[in-house]
């Protein structure tokens, strides 16, 4: 995909930049199934997310677009191997989010109010400083604004609070 950098230098500088913040997040974007992609890089891949522990991951799976640069790469991959290798990433991440989820239970954290959540519009919905979706009971008012809440359980794709008094 024309990166300019290799795993290991994306590890060491996730690395350095861990020991200078200590409670860095990391998100990433990752494309499964890229024309040329073999079975090691993929492996690869899954190493990266394993070493880094990010935060989010948002996962795609590679899809031909007439006329890309993409479309136009031999060795594209086959459909049954991107959904192999795609289910696999998410098996792994959604494990590692599940573990890293629950270290938020009990602690106080300081959400961005945003405004009611998209599926329970008695319920507010805000984001962490490490975008983490918080849902929590409310006033409108409290919208656009930043308070304490108190992280009371984790799910997979968001957490549930309480306001702090």
């Amino acid at each position: 995909m024309n990166r300019k950098y290799s795993k290991e230098g994306y590890l060491e500088l996730v690395d350095k930049m861990k020991e200078k913040i200590p409670n860095l997040t990391l998100s990433t974007d990752i494309i499964v199934g890229f024309p040329g992609e073999t079975d090691e890089e993929f492996e690869d891949t899954l190493d990266v997310v394993r070493k880094v522990r990010f935060e989010q991951v948002f996962m795609f799976i590679y899809s031909r677009r007439k006329g890309t640069p993409g479309d136009k790469m031999e060795n594209q991959v086959p459909e049954e191997i991107k959904h192999k290798r795609f289910d696999k990433l998410k098996e792994l991440v959604e494990s590692m989010i599940e573990e890293n989820n629950k270290k938020y239970v009990g602690t106080i954290q300081k959400v961005l109010v945003e405004g009611t959540s998209k599926n329970n519009p008695n319920m507010l919905t805000g984001r962490t400083d490490s975008n983490k979706v918080v849902i929590f009971s409310g006033s409108k008012d409290l919208i656009g604004k930043y308070i304490d809440i108190k992280i009371v359980s984790e799910h997979m794709w968001y957490l549930k609070g309480e306001i702090t008094d």
